[in-house]
């Protein structure tokens, strides 16, 4: 007797909505609102049947109507379904690359398809590549379908009805101020907002009479529902993170009169103050003889004098018996610094602690012992600084350099260094990308922002040059000229390797190509020319070594990966070369331009550019390399920074890489980030009940990533 063929058992109904539970959760799917808030990325029309004569070639995606009249399956060029279909007005071809057994049969010769695809016109006729198809008959839908971000492993059928039962089970009733919905100004006046539910509804299932530009550019009244609703939420947030730091301890660190420390740096410090860091001292100093913890960003251009501001601030906590701690990102950033203030401290009896995470054991502990004790009144270091082991007499000032670097994490590590009668330290963040006014007014609510809008007297403007790469040997003669002078330039390049998938100039390569081009060369000196390289993946020994050399000037020209974006400060240096600079963000174009132009030498930034097989650069890198050229003013930059990238990659790592705006536009939507900036207090003082449910609906968990 034969063994009968088993066919394979199909997954338990639990399986499958095992794994369709886990591909929810991937896309943060959790509670019903946030199935009912996962709104559509487009619409297709099943509304409608058209004739496929009245079908334009290449049009938009059609639905037709049509009985099959010829199926066959061919294998050259390769393996496929071809299915003719007539729906008696013309005839089209189906293809599928790939395909069951049961679409065959769904598609035999005979039956009746409802076929939806973009019919593409040829040589052959009228054909639809891997069109959408099922059985003809049925009502059709009366409203336009949905696509919704999906992952793989969960379908769009799955997904419809997960978000449908999410929109009929979400709590959508109202969260603003009663009778306060008279908000969107139009030609005719003021519109009323729709209610959440018919805004969701609609967008969900729009009726086919709808202008789809309005839907996918966010300007239907339904999705102005929802921008206001979103920002309203991250305003009440910002405004209760503000609130209970208000409730929070500090330590009181009151400037000291006379012979203090703060007045021996004044007075030692070989420049003075402009009347910028004058002014944005005397705000740090007056927010830290408060109870409450302060929580100021510090922002200024590239060269402002941000680091001497952190210093009298430290100054001012030492002064009255404290332990301050300044932490940056990179460990150059994080030397520049230390050697800074080691050198305006020191000779004034100013113990320092340095912690990074490449230090050997031997002096780590030492380190560790100073700091433990108190001895040493300022530690500046990286994020070895927030490792549990750092423990800290009295820290009462922390100080992060290019706060946006760090994780939400990392922030919150160093702020809880503090183990002091529930007391916190006082934090100071610093940055060197200016804050344009939308996203202060946003990202940044919970925080006071100071500006250094001054340079410091003495301070060459920068030219800068957009150059084809085609150009090459006209920048190395340049860069000869330079040399002779006795100045000293910076090549920078985006990667250290060769890499497939970009054909970028590498820095080791670079640094080969240009010792062989400048051989023979000599400084002013009549000294032989170096050239040193300096990139992540070197030892820190051979980085510390690379950079004094640089820095003593002994160096002429410095090859480098981006690693001296932010901090490195050689005044004798005119010329910065960018390679590749179309692959660079407006930002780091504009600080690694920033390491120029601190002396008083004319400079120049150049920024060499390649279209490799394309004929011409891309809109967004052009539009990059034009802001450049035209202007060295860091706030016009960050704005334009702003309309190019959006505020989700220009705010970097402040919400950890998760996007706290979905929906609204703090380039277009400034009318409903001022109604939500002013109505958020008068909702949280009227009707606290209201608040606390609209963020618990728009933020859940993530409120707390605003708090760091």
């Amino acid at each position: 007797m034969k063994a009968s063929k088993k066919t394979p058992a199909k997954a338990p109904l639990s399986e499958k909505a095992s794994a369709a539970a886990k591909a929810l959760e991937k896309l943060g799917l959790r509670r019903d609102i946030d199935l009912a808030l996962h709104l559509p990325l487009r619409y297709e029309d099943e509304t409608r049947i058209v004739k496929l004569a009245e079908v334009r070639d290449n049009s938009h995606p059609v639905q037709i109507e049509a009985t099959v009249t010829h199926q066959e399956v061919t294998y050259r060029p390769r393996r496929q379904l071809i299915v003719t279909v007539d729906d008696g007005t013309d005839t089209c071809t189906l293809r599928f690359f790939s395909f069951y057994g049961s679409q065959q049969k769904a598609l035999a010769v005979g039956n009746k398809v409802r076929v939806r695809g973009e019919v593409k016109g040829g040589f052959l006729g009228r054909t639809m590549l891997h069109p959408s198809f099922k059985a003809a008959g049925g009502d059709l839908p009366t409203a336009l379908t949905p696509v919704y971000p999906t992952v793989a492993g969960l379908p769009q059928a799955y997904l419809r009805k997960a978000v449908l039962s999410g929109l009929v089970r979400a709590d959508l009733s109202d969260t603003f101020a009663p009778g306060d919905l008279d908000i969107i100004r139009h030609e005719n006046g003021r519109q009323p907002l729709w209610t959440l539910r018919d805004a969701l509804q609609f967008l969900h299932h729009p009726t086919p009479d709808v202008s789809l530009d309005t839907l996918m550019d966010h300007t239907h009244p339904a999705w102005q529902r929802l921008k206001a609703e979103e920002l309203l939420a991250q305003q009440l947030s910002q405004l209760q993170s503000r609130r209970e730091r208000a409730a929070l301890k500090a330590p009181q660190l009151k400037a000291v009169e006379g012979g203090t420390l703060h007045a021996r740096l004044l007075a030692a410090l070989p420049f003075g103050l402009t009347n910028a860091q004058q002014r944005v001292g005397a705000e740090i100093a007056k927010d830290m003889a408060r109870r409450i913890p302060m929580h100021r960003l510090l922002q200024g251009d590239v060269g402002a004098g941000k680091t001497v501001v952190a210093a009298l601030a430290a100054a001012i906590c030492m002064d009255a018996g404290w332990q301050c701690a300044l932490m940056a990102p990179t460990e150059i950033l994080a030397e520049q610094h230390f050697r800074k203030l080691l050198g305006w401290l020191e000779p004034l009896g100013i113990t320092t602690a340095w912690l990074t995470g490449t230090q050997k054991a031997k002096e780590r502990r030492a380190m560790l012992a100073l700091i433990e004790s108190g001895e040493a009144q300022l530690v500046v270091g990286t994020h070895a600084i927030i490792q549990d082991k750092v423990k800290f007499k009295n820290l009462a000032l922390a100080i992060i350099d290019e706060q946006h670097r760090f994780g939400v994490a990392q922030r919150l590590a160093l702020r809880n260094k503090l183990h002091h009668e529930d007391m916190e330290p006082h934090l100071l963040m610093m940055t060197a990308t200016p804050i344009p006014r939308t996203l202060a007014m946003s990202y940044y609510a919970d925080l006071d922002v100071s500006t250094l809008d001054e340079l410091p007297p003495g301070r060459t403007p920068i030219v800068t040059k957009v150059v084809n790469d085609a150009r090459r040997d006209e920048v190395i003669e340049r860069i000869r000229a330079q040399i002779s002078q006795g100045r000293q330039v910076y090549w920078v390049c985006p990667l250290i390797e060769e890499s497939e998938a970009l054909d970028l100039t590498n820095a080791t390569q670079t640094h080969a190509d240009l010792a062989e081009a400048l051989q023979g060369a000599t400084r002013a000196d009549g000294q032989p020319v170096l050239i040193g390289l300096l990139h992540s993946r070197m030892h820190v020994d051979d980085k510390k070594a690379v950079m004094g050399a640089f820095t003593a000037g002994l160096m002429s020209v410095l090859v480098s990966t981006t690693v001296i974006e932010v901090g490195v400060d050689v005044p004798n240096a005119s010329l910065m070369v960018i390679e590749h600079a179309e692959r660079f963000g407006l930002s780091q174009l504009h600080q690694l331009r920033g390491r120029v132009g601190r002396g008083a030498a004319a400079s120049a930034c150049v920024l060499l550019y390649s279209t490799g097989d394309a004929p011409r650069l891309g809109e967004a890198a052009r539009e990059r390399l034009k802001a450049m050229a035209e202007t060295n003013d860091g706030f016009e930059i960050a704005r334009r920074d702003l309309e190019i990238r959006g505020p989700g990659e220009f705010l970097g790592a402040r919400q950890s890489g998760e996007a706290m705006l979905r929906f609204a536009d703090l380039q277009t939507d400034t009318e409903l980030l001022e109604w939500a900036k002013a109505e958020a207090p008068m909702l949280l003082d009227t009707y606290p009940h209201l608040a606390a449910k609209h963020v618990a609906r728009w933020l859940g968990g993530r409120a707390e990533y605003l708090k760091a």
